[in-house]
């Protein structure tokens, strides 16, 4: 047998199938999360900002959090290890106290 085993090409499989949506959500979650951060409100009068600040929190946090489900399956956390999901969790903390600290 010259090449790999099934099981090799199984693990490679799944491993794309569950890194491809991993990747996209956490790209999303940095899109939210940067948009959130570069929000400056023109004064405490600007509701408009403030509202699009909690809005691209929530956005972030919400696909960081769907991320997270993704690697939190059992076959995904077999073929990904923690440094897969370590930048959607940083992503979902930051959009968290951005929310918090209120802009």
């Amino acid at each position: 047998m010259t090449g790999p085993g099934p099981v090799d090409d199984d693990r490679r499989s799944l491993a794309t199938v569950f890194a491809v949506p991993l990747i996209l959500l956490t790209l999303v979650s940095a899109c939210f999360c940067w948009t959130a951060l570069t929000i400056r409100p023109a004064g405490v009068w600007d509701d408009d900002a403030y509202a699009g600040i909690v809005l691209a929190c929530v956005m972030s946090a919400g696909a960081a959090a769907v991320a997270v489900a993704v690697w939190v399956v059992p076959a995904a956390r077999r073929v990904l290890g923690p440094g897969w999901v370590v930048p959607a969790l940083v992503l979902g903390v930051v959009a968290g106290v951005r929310w918090a600290t209120g802009g």
